[in-house]
């Protein structure tokens, strides 16, 4: 029988959470006319079809997210390969984590990331207490994709490319 031997600390988890590749994804709006956003590399797609529902978590300490909940739709960009940059500049605690950044809104004010593989315009379903994150389940109202954009991957504290022969 294998017996393992590690207590499970922070660091030893996000260490070990770290060999686990994720998509990263960029949640954003305009709320009270300022442009506010994240980034989440616990963003998790296909949670329910009908209907339809994706899931991201979000720390408790978050400044950001108190500020973001209040808006009437959420864009959320799956980021793609060519966001590195734009995903460390979202992820900033300081400046304008917007500036310079190719960005779409609609009409409810969801922002999105220009080159991202997939767009999904929500609402919060649901916000559940989970330890020192809270689970957000956002409702997709209205979707695009972009097939031709391959998604940047978040593995072994770094960012990735799919390399994949075609």
């Amino acid at each position: 029988m294998t017996r393992l031997s590690e207590v499970p600390t922070p660091s030893l988890l996000r260490k070990a959470f770290s060999h686990f590749p994720t998509g990263l994804a960029a949640l954003a709006a305009i709320v009270d006319g300022a442009q506010v956003g994240l980034v989440a590399s616990s963003f998790t797609v296909g949670v329910s079809l009908e209907p339809p529902l994706v899931l991201f978590a979000i720390q408790n300490s978050s400044s950001t997210w108190p500020v973001l909940r209040r808006a009437k739709r959420i864009g959320v960009s799956v980021l793609g390969e060519s966001h590195d940059q734009a995903c460390r500049q979202l992820a900033s605690k300081t400046g304008d984590r917007f500036a310079g950044l190719d960005i779409a809104t609609t009409d409810h004010d969801a922002l999105f990331m220009h080159r991202a593989p997939i767009w999904l315009e929500c609402v919060i379903e649901a916000e559940v207490p989970a330890g020192d994150h809270h689970v957000v389940l956002l409702r997709i109202i209205s979707l695009d994709t972009h097939p031709d954009i391959d998604p940047l991957i978040f593995h072994k504290s770094d960012f990735r490319r799919l390399d994949m022969a075609r």
